[in-house]
């Protein structure tokens, strides 16, 4: 009998284990973002719940970190520089799957939650991010244009990040708003949560979020990608159309 139980309880200690670690429930205002001609940019607004085992929330409480992440893509970044008196694109270095979108949003600043090594596992921080740059390049020039890749991003607000934007409310419901702005490149998306205390990640949770481009704009997105030939040769005919007619205009009124 005692050995029984023994085994009984070997079979049941992973279940009994999962009870005892706390779990996230998490929520995300939209689901879905549409992009339409008068679209300004948008806010995300991510909230949940921390459940304990028992209700019982611990005397020093953890924290969180929330993450949205767009599409993977390839990028090209190219450095510019001054030759015989004219800019030119003189260097390059590729990337093969830099976000097109990153949002981290904290309730303390990353340095003081995980180390280095949690952070690059989990990506946390614009610069524990896993752009794969391309082979050929020295360790120094990859992170020269690593640098370069993120800044232009965090211009274009493309990646963001707010290290005391996270709220916690009794140690138990949280909430943070990542902003989105308008030249929001569409796809699937997706919002993380973690939850961390003493340096480890102890839960974690994805919700999934879709932009997309609806109307006017979603006409033409599809026909510069389905017709790109048709569509160059319009967008010139245009352009033409327009300058002769502002030209036409200009000499009547002189």
């Amino acid at each position: 009998m005692t050995r029984l139980r023994a085994v009984l309880m070997l079979l049941f200690l992973p279940l009994i284990m999962a009870q005892a670690e706390p779990k996230l429930v998490p929520g995300v205002s939209q689901r879905q973002v549409e992009i339409r001609y008068s679209f300004t940019g948008a806010e995300l607004l991510l909230f949940g719940a921390i459940l304990y085992p028992g209700g019982r929330v611990p005397s020093a409480p953890a924290d969180i970190v929330v993450v949205v992440k767009g599409p993977v893509q390839p990028i090209i970044v190219r450095e510019k520089q001054k030759v015989a008196g004219i800019w030119m694109n003189v260097e390059s270095e590729r990337f093969r799957s830099a976000p097109s979108f990153y949002a981290v949003a904290s309730s303390r600043p990353l340095a003081d939650l995980v180390d280095d090594r949690i952070a690059a596992i989990y990506e946390l921080g614009v610069e524990n991010l896993q752009l794969s740059p391309g082979a050929g390049s020295t360790p120094q020039e990859q992170q020269r244009f690593e640098a370069g890749l993120i800044g232009l991003m965090k211009r274009h607000q493309l990646y963001f990040e707010d290290p005391d934007g996270v709220e916690i409310s009794e140690g138990v419901l949280y909430r943070a708003r990542i902003p989105v702005p308008a030249r929001v490149p569409v796809g699937d998306y997706t919002a993380e949560t973690f939850l961390i205390k003493d340096g480890k990640v102890l839960a974690a949770a994805v919700r999934e979020i879709h932009i997309e481009k609806l109307g006017f704009e979603r006409f033409i997105a599809d026909a510069a990608e389905r017709w790109s030939l048709a569509y160059g040769f319009f967008a010139v005919l245009v352009s033409l159309i327009l300058g002769w007619s502002a030209s036409a205009l200009f000499r009547r009124r002189a």
